[in-house]
């Protein structure tokens, strides 16, 4: 796999030095230079420099985002959005470092809301890796614990259904009063994830994620009816209206539905991330959470 990592220097100083905006797109998909040098950067670059400021003359990243967007067609459920998504991410970075705050203040600050420095957050692993055995798995999820987590995340789906039964059972029994969480990362068709389903109620999961495609919402919705515990959906999704129709949508079922958005794979990540409410979640759970590499919006 490939990352890639945005810069974006602006010609403003705040205590003597320069202010840089970064930006990545998350571990577990492909870089996007291809498309950021190719068409995003050129159009930022390309602005009119007054047309990127607000009224304060500060860099406004909606303003920019609507420059690296001119010309896009609706949509962008796919490599665009990661590509956009980046950029963003150090356009927002960038302006909360003119303004002097973290970027949680100021995203909670321009919407009315408190800012809680706290947030949710546990540790993604449990990969497949060949030679990787259940000792592995456990010493894996043990030096999450050791670290301060008290949640941690592992794969389903890579290997026969009975296989991860047993890998759930040897993550469960080494980590004791944590939480397990688990990640099918979409490959199932709604047969697999129901056969899952069956198999997951009897573990006092954290959360079931991503069973099948993020846009297959009727798999979501009909899953409901065979897992009774919390689900997670929606991490992958790249706009607004997608992730409203995700929740709408598998909100449906009986079951609360908690989503999640991994930066940069919504197209305009920061603004989802200080107007957006999932629709139905499990009492006392986050509406959605961070990781050890991407921070998820809360």
């Amino acid at each position: 796999m490939t990352t890639s990592l945005v810069a974006v220097v602006t010609d403003q100083v705040r205590d003597g030095r320069t202010v840089i905006g970064y930006g990545f797109n998350s571990n577990g998909r492909y870089g996007q230079g291809g498309l950021i040098r190719e068409r995003f950067a050129p159009r930022l670059l390309q602005a009119v420099p007054d047309s990127l400021l607000d009224e304060h003359g500060l860099l406004d990243p909606h303003r920019a985002w609507a420059a690296l967007m001119q010309n896009e067609k609706p949509g962008g459920h796919g490599e665009r959005s990661v590509a956009v998504g980046t950029i963003d991410m150090a356009l927002w970075d960038a302006r909360a470092k003119l303004e002097g705050k973290p970027l949680f203040r100021l995203l909670a600050e321009r919407h009315g809301r408190q800012a809680d420095p706290r947030v949710f957050v546990y540790a993604a692993g449990g990969y497949y890796h060949p030679g990787k055995d259940l000792g592995a798995l456990r010493s894996e999820m043990r030096g999450y614990l050791d670290r301060g987590y008290t949640v941690v995340k592992m794969k389903i789906g890579g290997a026969p259904l009975d296989e991860d039964r047993a890998r759930i059972e040897a993550v469960l029994a080494e980590i004791g009063s944590a939480r397990l969480a688990v990640d099918a990362n979409g490959r199932f068709d709604l047969e697999a994830a129901i056969a899952y389903a069956r198999m997951l109620r009897d573990y006092p999961l954290f959360w079931y994620e991503e069973a099948g495609d993020p846009l297959d919402y009727a798999l979501q919705a009909a899953l409901a009816e065979f897992y009774p515990g919390p689900m997670a959906t929606g991490r992958t999704c790249s706009a607004t209206r997608t992730r409203a129709t995700c929740c709408a949508t598998a909100a449906c079922g009986r079951t609360a539905i908690g989503c999640s958005s991994t930066a940069p794979c919504p197209t305009g990540w920061s603004s989802i991330c200080a107007r957006w409410t999932c629709s139905r979640r499990p009492a006392g759970r986050p509406r959605a959470a961070s990781r050890m590499a991407g921070t998820r919006c809360r």
